[in-house]
């Protein structure tokens, strides 16, 4: 197959995503956009072909998004195309595009389901483990159960009040039909707080828990979500796998702070993570 990649060497989640690519068995065309910039005709393309806008793919961090005022909601996507077209750092990476489809990769192992015999396996260079096995879950939304109950608390996480009304619960097979794990979400008009992500212990350090939360996400962003919260009492690889970034408590969205998870459940040591969802 054919497969290109706009890459950006500083970048870690660039490296990964291309070393991915070659250990799936393709040598891609590597582009690097910084470099050698797509045009503006070929961007346009490229948005229109992974169903985005010019905002779902702008860069923030490491780029003058913030002197160049692009977070004004009022600027057009014209606009946009042309602050990158003058800065291609604003362009987030890495984009990849294959006979299979085109997507930014973020997180790195999205570039899984474009290639044709995708690698079983792979370590970050963080030393995170991706199994691409994860990438084929089969989800379901279901009540809150014994099974359920029974996991969370092994993994010391709240129950308390999984009856409540406004709580969606997902159960997760693996390609195989085993059970890869559960996770939940509470709507709270445009934001999610993302909950109770639990996986067996034998299936731990194989990616699930981000798989599941990925999967949690686009369910949520399905029914109108913009933005998802996750609270935690201890460091948790998958989030940040996830896309989520540790933010203050205090910079909550009101809603997620009037949660009983927020209020008390997860107690005032818990640490807040955050993502905007594309």
């Amino acid at each position: 197959m054919t497969v290109t990649i706009y890459h950006n060497p500083a970048c870690g989640t660039s490296r990964n995503t291309l070393e991915m690519i070659r250990q799936s068995g393709e040598e891609p065309e590597v582009i690097e956009y910084l470099k050698m910039p797509p045009s503006r005709e070929r961007l346009a393309d490229l948005l229109a072909r992974m169903g985005l806008r010019p905002r779902d793919i702008l860069r923030e961090k490491g780029t003058p998004y913030a002197e160049l005022g692009l977070g004004d909601p009022a600027l057009s996507d014209d606009a946009l195309l042309d602050a990158m077209m003058a800065h291609p750092i604003l362009i987030n990476r890495p984009i990849v595009v294959t006979t299979k489809g085109v997507a930014l990769c973020r997180p790195s192992e999205k570039v899984l389901s474009l290639l044709e015999n995708p690698v079983a396996t792979f370590t970050k260079e963080d030393g995170e483990q991706v199994n691409a096995s994860a990438i084929r879950l089969k989800g379901e939304v279901v009540k809150p159960n014994a099974e359920l109950v029974e996991l969370l608390q092994a993994a010391d996480l709240p129950v308390a009040d999984l009856h409540e009304p406004g709580r969606i619960f997902m159960r997760f097979l693996d390609e195989n039909g085993a059970l890869a794990g559960y996770g939940g979400y509470e709507p709270l008009g445009n934001v999610v707080l993302l909950r109770s992500v639990v996986v067996p212990v034998p299936n731990r350090g194989a990616g699930l828990g981000g798989a599941i939360a990925r999967r949690l996400m686009r369910h949520a962003t399905e029914g109108g979500a913009t933005e998802a919260y996750a609270f935690t009492s201890e460091p948790r690889s998958f989030l940040s796998a996830a896309g989520f970034r540790r933010i203050d408590r205090s910079a909550a969205h009101d809603a997620v702070k009037q949660t009983r998870q927020a209020i008390g459940l997860c107690g005032a040591s818990a640490s807040l993570w955050h993502t905007v969802l594309a």
